[in-house]
């Protein structure tokens, strides 16, 4: 923290600088050492409401409420890993030019604090995100080699704890809901002569996050296995609407490695539940993940937190809303076999009804049962020699109707 209080010191005696400078007609010289500024969105008109968002999600979210009202910057550069970044002196100049700012909060942003208590905008409009969202408490994987200097270091690394609680609050659709509510009513705040086209605004995506709740449901519901294995514990928030058990390789923050005991206690999971696939993220080295699938004869998959994109998904046009989907298919993939309230009748006798299972990839299921116990019926059923008649079955996320792609089994 006393790095980061002697930083923003300089912060202030840079902007200072660079406003007597602009002040007296003179071009801006780029720092020795500084970061280069975060562009603002495309959308960007002048004379509209200026936000600053803290990182993606609110970024996103932000420029979906504010339309072509709004000109939205993302501080955090893309594909850049937010937990431990910290603000530029170009960023703070910016926020004192800045109409609102708009952060997650939850302690995922460390340096907000003093950051904001640093500032002489007394017209900006500060929003925390996620406020109102019931929090779930995180979890830190310690080392023994690091608890003594973990100790030492203890107001320094502060901001790791995150307060308790964990941040990635967004990750659950309906708190995405919240969250662009308050930043609706920030917005709106700080330019009420367009209030009501926020306020359509925040209608329309808001409806989209209940329609991707529904999917999320309709999806996750009924799968036979809940655990997921992944690299770091981002996905409570999505776990705990959808009755999924995250594993963490690590806890909160994804930057720092497990001990061998850890390493241990995964592979071990991974082994006793059967768990054919380990989800790593796309601004995170996956190789602790590759570690733990080559140990285990498991794959890696990604599975995005949605803590930041890269250059490629942004120019590819990716939104929180896609990526999102993606991380249901990727769910479901994993589950290679799926039966979800399957049905079957000849004529008017029944021989199946409502039954739900899964298998993962590489799993194996025996069937078991007397003579015109429906076994052969149930097998016609998986392979799509039958159709059910309710219910679904579906290979690698796909119902078998429409499967294709055979070499993947």
């Amino acid at each position: 923290m006393k790095k980061l209080k002697e930083f923003l010191v300089f912060c202030l005696s840079t902007a200072l600088s660079l406003s007597l400078l602009a002040a007296c007609g003179k071009p801006q010289i780029p720092m020795a050492g500084a970061e280069t500024p975060a562009e603002p969105s495309s959308a960007a008109s002048e004379g509209s409401l200026r936000v600053m968002a803290s990182f993606y999600p609110m970024y996103d979210f932000a420029q979906k409420i504010g339309g072509d009202k709004v000109t939205v910057t993302n501080m955090v550069p893309a594909g850049t890993e937010p937990h431990d970044w910290e603000p530029s002196p170009s960023d703070i100049v910016a926020l004192e030019q800045a109409d609102v700012f708009v952060y997650s909060g939850a302690g995922m942003e460390h340096w907000v604090e003093d950051v904001l208590a640093s500032l002489d905008n007394q017209s900006l409009v500060t929003v925390e995100a996620s406020y109102g969202i019931a929090l779930l408490e995180g979890h830190h994987h310690h080392h023994e080699d690091e608890e003594e200097a973990e100790h030492e270091h203890e107001d320094e690394h502060e901001h790791e704890e995150g307060g308790g609680y964990d941040p990635h609050v967004w990750l659950s659709p309906l708190n995405a809901k919240r969250e662009m509510e308050n930043i609706k009513n920030a917005i709106a705040e700080a330019d009420p002569a367009n209030a009501e086209y926020y306020e359509a605004n925040y209608a329309a995506w808001s409806a989209r996050c209940d329609q991707l709740d529904q999917a999320f449901k309709d999806g996750l519901s009924n799968l036979a296995i809940q655990d997921i294995v992944v690299s770091h514990e981002a996905f409570g928030y999505l776990c705990d609407a959808y009755g999924l058990n995250q594993v963490g390789i690590e806890g909160i923050s994804p930057d720092s490695e497990p001990d061998p005991a850890r390493m241990a206690q995964i592979q071990d999971f991974v082994t006793e539940h059967q768990v054919k696939v380990i989800f790593s993220e796309e601004l995170v080295s996956p190789k602790v993940a590759q570690a733990i699938a080559d140990a285990t004869g498991a794959r890696v998959e990604t599975l995005s937190p949605l803590e930041g994109l890269t250059d490629e998904q942004l120019t590819a046009g990716e939104d929180y809303f896609s990526v999102m989907e993606q991380s249901l298919a990727s769910l479901k993939d994993a589950l290679a076999l799926e039966a979800d309230r399957l049905s079957f009748s000849y004529g008017e006798a029944p021989v199946l009804s409502c039954a739900s299972f899964g298998l993962p990839q590489g799993g194996f299921a025996a069937l078991i049962g007397p003579n015109g116990a429906g076994k052969s019926t149930l097998l016609k059923l998986l392979l799509g020699e039958l159709s059910p008649s309710s219910g679904a079955v579906r290979l690698l996320g796909q119902e078998t109707a429409r499967f294709r792609n055979w070499r993947r089994l």
